[in-house]
């Protein structure tokens, strides 16, 4: 049975890694409700939300740091908007993973349920929302492989803000904080949406890493498993990368939006009836 289920968290791994990679999500998404639905049916009640997404946020650090180790080969990370990003998710993780020891089983669900869904709404609405015409402090420029010119930016303190939830949400749901942050950058700031997606992984791969050091001090973090999904994501990081290069990501979203749609659904409706 342990044999099975760690093949089945190598493929887990692969699959989250490339869609998260090419989506700059980081892929909580799909490594949450894997872990406590598979942990669980090997071993009943050996994983609690809290150690999912402890457990979780570790391997979309390893997912991340292999996606950025590629998009950074591809000139495709704003680092220093990154590292700006960071000063606000990195508190915010810490903060998250305080929040998370606070909340019973029911209450986790629920939540995540409706923040599931509320990021399906996003996805759904986020090309319909207009930019935002503001004078930013910090101004930026990208050319794409087409020579397609945009022009993005922001100012200091609405980006730190920004992170800082994001930081909280990565800790708190163990989902790498990229469906807030992407949608963020590229609604808000206008971040073209390769820039978007590979900024967000070097961002979630810092707060990933702080909000793992601060689990792992609570001893939340479930090695075992952890070692199961790793070598997965790692792979899929760079696939996500590579793809993401010669590729739009329109089928990918609209994938996204049913797996989330679904996902959600089905932790509120656990919450509910369990």
């Amino acid at each position: 049975m342990l044999v099975t289920i760690a093949i089945v968290f190598l493929f887990i791994g692969v699959i989250a890694g490339v869609i998260g990679s090419i989506a700059g999500l980081g892929g909580g998404i799909f490594f949450v409700p894997a872990l406590l639905f598979l942990a669980n049916m090997y071993m009943p009640g050996s994983m609690s939300p809290q150690v999912a997404t402890a457990t979780s946020l570790l391997v979309i650090a390893v997912t991340a740091l292999s996606s950025s180790i590629s998009y950074i080969k591809q000139k495709k990370v704003d680092i220093q908007s990154a590292l700006l990003f960071f000063i606000g998710s990195a508190p915010g993780a810490i903060v998250g993973v305080y929040v998370n020891t606070l909340l019973p089983t029911k209450s986790f669900s629920l939540l995540f349920g409706v923040f599931q869904l509320c990021m399906f709404a996003l996805l759904m609405f986020k090309d319909k929302i207009k930019p935002r015409n503001i004078d930013w402090q910090i101004k930026r420029q990208f050319v794409d492989n087409e020579g397609n010119e945009f022009d993005y930016g922001y100012s200091r303190w609405s980006a730190i803000l920004i992170a800082f939830f994001v930081g909280i949400t990565s800790s708190l749901f163990g989902v790498g904080g990229g469906v807030l942050m992407v949608p963020a950058m590229m609604i808000l700031f206008r971040f073209p949406p390769h820039i978007a997606t590979a900024t967000s992984m070097l961002v979630i791969f810092f707060s990933a890493v702080i909000g793992s050091a601060t689990n792992i001090l609570h001893d939340n973090v479930n090695w075992l498993y952890a070692a199961m999904l790793a070598p997965g994501a790692w792979a899929g990081g760079k696939l996500g990368a590579v793809a993401a290069s010669k590729m739009k990501g329109r089928t990918i979203v609209l994938v996204l939006r049913v797996l989330i749609l679904g996902i959600g659904v089905q932790m509120i409706v656990e919450s509910i009836v369990g």
